[in-house]
């Protein structure tokens, strides 16, 4: 299956480049997190993936179908649930789905078929008669979702698809994007980074217009300094002759002294877990506890970009 892939994408706005050569592939029994700070140019690419905006260069292509010279062929493999996507108030939610299956051209049996099976997934059969103008933020978000699905494409892309849903409609919705990776290529853009953990086999992480990284969550936690950290109690009268030990091993990149505990960071994406067991046997010394720091993938988003060399 070809996937979704961005192929040198370029969009300028007169002298402003907005996308720089952007380049990646999504493929089948991938869910892709596709993150980027406000105005990283991250809705920019999505919207020409999607056929919304012509690159200035570069190309976008759906299922092997490009996106610009075979637009119909891209859209058809192609469901797209946007950010505040644009919804019909006087419509209800059956009528909405019918009409959105009607413009992706399904009719008579596979119409029907097609709006209760995007109806039971997306669990909104409660407000099938309902008009749209009445429903909550969470149910016209479930609404945009079941019309991204209503044609069961092969790509999906998904911008920010738990927006305004409450923590039980998110597990839902979450659930369905986890029951469908082996079968679609789903790219989800999202500013909940837990959602990134939750769902993502890889991060693709845009800033300046720029690709900064195209990863898995572990590649882009292990980027954080305090990856592998370890956080070490030790009774008080031997607390001294560790911090000596520790700041002289090569193995240990810098360590601080946190009331009963030492905090020892290991140099870029190592571990040292074993090696301070070992350390700490060798001299007698009683481990009260050890963990690992926390690491978040908020904390190397963040690093990464507000960073001046970005």
């Amino acid at each position: 299956m070809a996937g979704i892939e961005a192929i040198n994408l370029v969009k300028d706005f007169g002298p402003f480049r907005a996308v720089a050569d952007v380049s990646f592939h999504a493929r089948q029994g991938e869910v892709v997190g596709f993150l980027g700070p406000n105005g990283a140019g991250k809705s920019t690419t999505m919207k020409m993936l999607t056929g919304f905006l012509t690159p200035s260069a570069g190309s976008a292509r759906i299922g092997g179908c490009d996106v610009s010279t075979d637009p119909i062929g891209a859209k058809k493999q192609l469901g797209y649930l946007p950010e505040r996507g644009p919804l019909y108030a006087e419509m209800t939610s059956e009528e909405f789905l019918y009409f959105a299956g009607r413009a992706r051209e399904l009719s008579g049996g596979a119409l029907r078929d097609g709006v209760e099976r995007v109806i039971s997934l997306c669990r909104i059969a409660e407000i099938r008669h309902r008009l749209l103008s009445t429903l909550s933020k969470g149910y016209r978000q479930r609404v945009g979702l079941a019309q991204a699905l209503i044609h069961d494409p092969r790509c999906l892309i998904l911008d920010e698809p738990t927006d305004g849903l409450d923590p039980n409609q998110k597990d839902v919705v979450r659930d369905l994007i986890r029951s469908m990776r082996q079968e679609k290529v789903i790219i989800l853009s999202t500013h909940i980074l837990e959602e990134v953990d939750a769902l993502c086999s890889r991060v693709i992480l845009i800033n300046r217009g720029k690709l900064l990284l195209d990863e898995t969550p572990d590649e882009m936690l292990r980027r954080n300094p305090r990856w592998g950290a370890l956080r070490v109690e030790l009774p008080a009268d031997q607390l001294a002759a560790a911090q000596r030990v520790f700041a002289s091993d090569k193995k240990v990149m810098s360590l601080h002294l946190e009331g009963d505990s030492l905090l020892l960071i290991p140099p870029l994406g190592e571990t040292i877990d074993q090696h301070v067991i070992a350390v700490a046997t060798l001299h007698g010394w009683k481990i009260r506890t050890i963990t690992h720091a926390m690491v978040r993938l908020e904390d190397v988003f963040r690093d990464l970009t507000m960073s001046k060399a970005n």
